[in-house]
């Protein structure tokens, strides 16, 4: 693949248009606090019928499931238009890259796991309505002291009650956390047997909202992704039955839940390129535009040489960033999707090229570049969210590392 097809180009123009009715005149609104994601969101999946299509597809992988004509699926529900929501999602992240950020940890992470990892009745119970966004998702792993040593210095604890647990913690920096309907939460089983915490086993439990124990903090004010609501769970004394625990066994035939995140991990990364391909080419459309009509000396300032390198640098980030894209669609599509480490190295080199253009497209703007009236501010303290988002761009040169030196 070296271009999109006829009928990416055709969702893309869509897509613009419904970002220039809906999105566009809210800005404002979205980046403030003031209006929260998900009403936007809902309505691009109706006007689009994406939500109509995700159920469909949901309830006949369902009830093949049921009548034992297959043995589950594990792919995301869109796992068949996967080009089409790598439009959809680098359109909007060009605009409003919160959107992306609620909509993917949602579906992209809520409910794959669920689908990767439930039971049959788990999978009835919560799949549907997290799809068509009914129900939003979060994805809870990230705690105040484990943010890059998730599983090693994880604390939030399920101790055996019974047929129940218990569940005590707390978790930090949670996507859509002080909205969520569902939440998917990663703990440590505490058998009180005096084993080291770092090697006990992880479960995944699925909560919902106004759960008896559970607190949902208010969002945190952040230096971008202002419309991706972001905040803290509290966990005291939550009592979950057997049936929240996804796969409703401690012995998962695809390991503990460090497996499901770890999938999780790469499905992310991944979609760091795609957001990180929004955001170039959004400031590299504003920039060549400001540079044809912006004079200085008494001619337009792309004459100038200096102005020349940055726009072809942004050319070449653009061009590589989307190579790699394109890539990435290929590869799924042939049924050979990238490692672990593979989907690091994307998210690395996606999520500087992205920041570095942010940043330079303020300055080729100049003082207007620092006023949110030019927007190029907020797309460069947006992209910074993607060096760590996901990982940090730290733990990314470990991942790629370690699978270079395993081969």
């Amino acid at each position: 693949m070296f271009e999109w097809s006829e009928t990416d180009l055709m969702i893309r123009d869509a897509v613009r248009t419904f970002i220039d009715k809906e999105v566009r005149p809210h800005l404002d609104a979205l980046d403030s606090g003031e209006m929260l994601p998900y009403p936007i969101l809902r309505k691009l999946f109706s006007q689009f019928g994406i939500d109509t299509m995700a159920e469909d597809m949901v309830t006949k992988m369902l009830a093949k499931e049921e009548s034992g004509e297959t043995g589950g699926s594990k792919r995301s529900p869109f796992g068949d238009q996967q080009s089409m929501m790598a439009v959809l999602i680098s359109e909007l992240s060009g605009v409003c890259m919160g959107l992306v950020s609620a909509l993917g940890v949602s579906i992209g992470l809520g409910a794959t796991t669920i689908m990767s990892r439930g039971t049959l009745a788990q999978k009835q119970r919560w799949l549907a309505d997290i799809v068509t966004l009914r129900k939003v998702a979060s994805w809870a792993i990230t705690e105040p002291d484990s943010g890059s040593d998730a599983f090693g210095g994880m604390k939030t604890r399920v101790e055996r009650d019974g047929e129940d647990y218990i569940l005590n913690g707390q978790k930090t920096f949670i996507t859509n956390g002080p909205c969520a309907d569902v939440i998917i939460v990663y703990a440590k089983l505490d058998e009180g047997d005096g084993a080291d915490k770092r090697d006990r086993k992880v479960l995944t439990f699925v909560l919902d909202k106004g759960m008896e124990g559970l607190t949902q903090g208010k969002p945190f004010k952040k230096m971008g992704l202002h419309s991706s609501p972001t905040g803290e769970l509290f966990f005291d004394n939550v009592r979950l039955g057997k049936d929240r625990l996804l796969g409703e066994t401690e012995d998962h035939r695809g390991g503990d839940g460090r497996e499901s995140a770890r999938a999780s991990f790469t499905a992310e990364r991944i979609g760091v390129g795609f957001m990180a391909l929004g955001v170039i080419e959004e400031c590299h459309r504003l920039c060549v535009d400001y540079a044809r009509n912006r004079t200085l000396w008494g001619q337009e300032i792309g004459r100038f040489q200096l102005i020349q390198l940055k726009l072809a640098k942004m050319e070449v980030a653009r061009i590589n960033v989307r190579n790699m894209v394109f890539s990435v669609l290929e590869r799924s599509k042939a049924g050979k999707p990238p490692s672990l480490a593979e989907a690091s190295a994307m998210k690395l080199y996606c999520s500087e090229a992205a920041t570095e253009v942010a940043m330079e497209a303020v300055q080729l703007f100049g003082g207007n570049g620092y006023m949110s009236e030019y927007r190029v501010e907020q797309l460069a303290r947006d992209a910074k969210s993607l060096m760590i988002y996901a990982g940090s761009n730290e733990i990314q040169v470990t991942h790629i590392a370690k699978g270079l030196l395993a081969r």
